[in-house]
């Protein structure tokens, strides 16, 4: 990692995050039958920044948009008492 010698001032959040999210790759080992060093060298051609991240897909793309929102599991509600009852 290398630190930019960028502004002390913040972009816009959606410029940051096109800036610092690489983009989630198919095969992120590389082609069948790669060699390890070339599958290094993947995902980025420049070394990574302090703020680069590769995305997590298994998670909510954005998270304030989804704050204080359980996730909807279909058959897990939670039904009352009653409901229970013959």
């Amino acid at each position: 990692m290398y630190k930019d010698n960028r502004p002390p001032y913040a972009d816009l959040k959606t410029v940051e995050s096109q800036r610092n999210d690489l983009a989630a790759e198919e095969f992120p080992d590389g082609p069948y039958g790669s060699n390890r060093i070339l599958a290094e060298s993947l995902s980025t051609n420049r070394p990574w920044r302090i703020e680069q991240r590769s995305p997590n897909r298994f998670d909510y793309e954005n998270h304030e948009l989804h704050a204080g929102i359980d996730r909807d599991y279909p058959g897990d509600d939670t039904y009352p008492d009653a409901m229970d009852e013959p």
